[in-house]
């Protein structure tokens, strides 16, 4: 009972810091998330064992992806600078090459994923505030993932505690069932439709499509991260969220989605 409560109360104030910080200023949620990358890459590389084998050049390189990434975004760096992403490759390369002891290729490796996997998706989630087709910063698109997403998380787990017989990738996750995936998608298209009403940024039938990318991708992004502490051995990739675990714990789904957004967002 303590643990449900312990759950709920975190999940309250979790939803009202990210949704909090989009209404009150694009800035504000940069700022926000800024917190959560830094997070992120740590739990990243402690799950791939590199954590006190990290240098300092890892996190600022980390978090330079997300800030000219969400910066440019937001269109407030001119998208030319998006060039200055290449040069973070070569110089995580380099900065490994000179480490005086126990430079490693594989941490190279570890370090260009966690770039892609934690630094870039969290930037672009600021780009989701700007539509190609309209002026100013607009809420729906960004409030809308989050919610998606939740109720997909929700109702999946719902739906697969009651009727969940029939295994979607045990392998990987053991508890994850068709069910419950059916459950959350119904459930995410339902939110889809609910958020048509409210935010006029996409047609009924775009909201719903994006639900099912949401669905899909999320879904592939859950199971990502539970190959990735499968292999560290962890339950959680972290505890800074009591009862939900770590960042990478709580936007596993939103990490995978929201390249997919950006581009059905901004190309179809």
């Amino acid at each position: 009972m303590k643990d449900i409560y312990i759950r709920t109360l975190t999940g309250f104030f979790f939803l009202v810091a990210v949704i909090g910080s989009i209404l009150l200023h694009p800035l504000a949620f940069f700022g926000l998330f800024f917190v959560f990358v830094f997070l992120g890459l740590k739990e990243f590389a402690l799950l791939t064992g590199n954590g006190r084998k990290t240098n300092v050049a890892f996190y600022v390189l980390g978090m330079f992806v997300y800030i000219l990434t969400g910066l440019i975004g937001l269109g407030l760096v001119d998208i030319r600078y998006a060039y200055l992403i290449l040069l973070v490759f070569p110089l995580t390369i380099i900065c490994e090459l000179f480490r005086k002891k126990d430079a490693s290729w594989n941490r190279i490796g570890a370090c260009f994923t966690a770039f892609f996997y934690v630094a870039l998706p969290f930037g672009l989630l600021n780009a989701l505030f700007v539509l190609p087709d309209r002026e100013g910063y607009h809420t729906g698109i960004l409030i809308g993932t989050f919610v998606i997403v939740w109720s997909s998380d929700i109702f999946a787990y719902l739906a697969g505690s009651m009727f969940g017989k029939h295994r979607l990738f045990e392998r990987i996750s053991p508890k994850k069932s068709w069910e419950g995936s059916i459950g959350g998608l119904l459930f995410a298209l339902l939110a889809a439709y609910i958020l048509s009403l409210f935010f006029n940024e996409l047609s009924l039938t775009r909201w719903l499509i994006m639900a099912i990318i949401i669905v899909i991708t999320g879904t592939l992004g859950d199971l990502s991260e539970s190959f990735l502490k499968r292999k560290a051995g962890v339950k959680d990739s972290g505890n800074i969220f009591p009862g939900h675990g770590g960042v990478l714990d709580r936007f596993d789904a939103t990490l995978f989605a929201v390249p997919f957004v950006f581009v059905y967002i901004n190309l179809f």
